[in-house]
């Protein structure tokens, strides 16, 4: 494995990569000839927020499997560049929380306090104690929007100091809010209630300009705003025109529109405390970040588990091992499925049963996916979906909560054509064992590894004996025989008197397996075969 260091790192995240035996880890000053050029062979890259990862330098990049972010924030990456490649990029939301929660409070308390302006007077020479009287925070009500692991760490530090705590986060279970001691309330109490108000919220088309003139109209005079999240939630201008009017009594910004700050609004005004995006610049924050993240892009290049990714579903370890079995299985169904479908496929229906649709599907449905379109360049588990949806695939996903038949869990994959429908289900055996259930309605049990033959022939008497010696013929060596037939005219794209059989076989070349099935589809009783290579074991 490369790992290429973009920005410069703690000692410690150096060395969550410098203990995996035979990578290459190329730090910021080994990078002699360019970044592109180092990617051109780069497993992973490793940045901050000052290397631009655009769509121009991931060009360059053909082997990259994974982008990490030692921050939050990803506007330095192209992330639909990165998913179009196949790249998963990851971040590290919540390793600096405690950082940006205490920077919060301690923006709220030199707010209420004045402390800079003291500071200031104090240095001019003077003793301006008259005008310097401040605000407890005990009693008052702190507005808190986005309840994540930033926002509760700030709703813990804020209940110790005896302040009244209502939040709004729709995405939040509200057993999780009491035990917090936060009242869950609608934005709009949110601003008409609150003393102090302290935005923790990522940027969606619903969070942009959600401080603006007319949220400001409904607040309380003398409200005192925090924002240490992101520079667009605030409309600047009205901001700052709510405390020059005095509605608003002050306003501590850590982020910005456009960093670095030039030009301003704000500057000038004495009531606005403006810092340089240094919530998370605490040395415990750093160290923190830089081996959260390390360890994240280690664990997904050697056991390809995903965390914290943002163009794809993230699962944590103990979640990963759970489904992971399920997750290489449904992409051996989704490949011996693939060109199955009897003309332009329209769409992909995956049905999950058992405990699988009990839990996280979103890697199982991109495996199968990948599997599926496994013809198509460059397609893997990360850009699997938007591969499907630039080709116009619609993807349904149904869950049931029992299965037939006595698997555990069952995933069965239907691909639609305007000509007709197929459809294949499969199990994990053992927790190891992928095993093909059903195929096109018929119960028919065989190995998803190796090389498979599919055959679809007449129900009559000779046929399975004519494929064995035709197969002996071309010297290749059956290692498992399924045989189903169709009972009635319910079991789906096979008629009523016809059959399937999907043969595992061991072949010394391509040449004699290709050579093996052009022998069989002169078989007149024999409608189709198709010659299916999964992986081994």
């Amino acid at each position: 494995m490369k790992i290429v260091l973009a920005e410069k790192v703690s000692p410690a995240t150096l060395a969550v990569f410098q203990k995996e035996a035979g990578w290459q880890i190329v730090s910021p000053d080994q990078i002699k000839n360019g970044l592109a050029a180092e990617l051109a062979d780069a497993d992973a890259l490793v940045v901050r927020s000052a290397v631009q990862a655009d769509a121009a330098l991931l060009a360059h990049a053909p082997k990259l499997r994974v982008i990490g972010r030692a921050g939050v924030g990803v506007d330095n990456i192209d992330t639909d560049a990165a998913t179009h490649q196949g790249i998963v990029v990851m971040n590290t939301p919540g390793a600096n929380a405690v950082a940006v929660a205490e920077l919060t409070i301690g923006l709220m308390i030199a707010m209420g306090r004045s402390i800079p302006r003291a500071n200031a007077t104090m240095h001019a020479g003077k003793w301006d104690k008259k005008t310097l009287q401040g605000q407890e925070l005990r009693g008052k009500t702190l507005g808190i929007v986005g309840l994540g692991r930033i926002g509760l760490e700030v709703a813990r530090r804020a209940h110790a100091f005896g302040m009244n705590l209502i939040g709004y986060d729709p995405f939040i279970a509200p057993v999780i809010a009491r035990e917090n001691n936060v009242t869950l309330v609608d934005i709009d109490t949110i601003f008409k209630e609150s003393d102090y108000l302290t935005l923790h919220v990522g940027l969606t088309t619903q969070t942009e300009g959600l401080i603006n003139a007319h949220s400001i109209g409904i607040m309380k005079k003398g409200i005192r705003i925090v924002n240490c999240a992101r520079g667009e939630l605030i409309v600047d201008e009205a901001l700052a025109e709510g405390i020059k009017s005095g509605k608003v009594g002050g306003a501590a910004l850590d982020v910005f529109r456009q960093e670095p700050l030039k030009e301003s609004v704000y500057y000038g005004l004495e009531n606005v405390l403006l810092s340089p995006h240094i919530g998370g610049s605490t040395d415990e924050a750093q160290e923190a970040i830089g081996i959260q993240l390390a360890m994240q892009v280690r664990d997904y290049l050697k056991l390809g588990v995903v965390q914290n990714a943002v163009n794809v579903p993230s699962l944590s370890r103990e979640e990963y091992e759970e489904v992971a079995p399920y997750v290489e299985m449904a992409e051996r169904l989704g490949s011996f499925l693939s060109h199955a479908a009897p003309g332009n496929l329209e769409n992909i229906q995956l049905t999950y049963s058992g405990r699988l649709a009990a839990g996280k599907t979103d890697l199982i449905k991109n495996a199968a996916l990948c599997g599926i379109l496994s013809g198509e360049e460059g397609v893997n588990r990360i850009n699997s979906a938007t591969i499907a949806a630039e080709r116009g695939i619609r993807i349904q996903e149904d869950k049931k909560e029992f299965t037939t038949g006595g698997a555990g869990s069952v995933l069965k994959l239907t691909l639609h054509a305007a000509e007709g429908d197929t459809s294949a289900s499969a199990t994990v055996l053992h927790g190891t064992s992928p095993r093909l259930l059903t195929y096109d309605g018929i119960d028919i049990e065989a190995p998803l590894h190796g090389t498979l033959v599919a055959i679809r022939n007449h129900d009559v008497p000779g046929v399975v004996g004519r494929i064995g010696t035709i197969l002996g013929e071309q010297s290749v060596n059956i290692a498992n025989f399924a045989l189903g037939r169709a009972i009635s005219t319910r079991s789906g794209r096979v008629p009523q008197g016809q059959a399937l059989a999907v043969v595992q076989i061991d072949v010394p070349t391509a040449a004699v397996a290709n050579a093996a099935v052009e022998a069989l589809r002169k078989v007149e009783a024999i409608a189709s075969v198709r010659l299916v290579e999964l992986p081994k074991a």
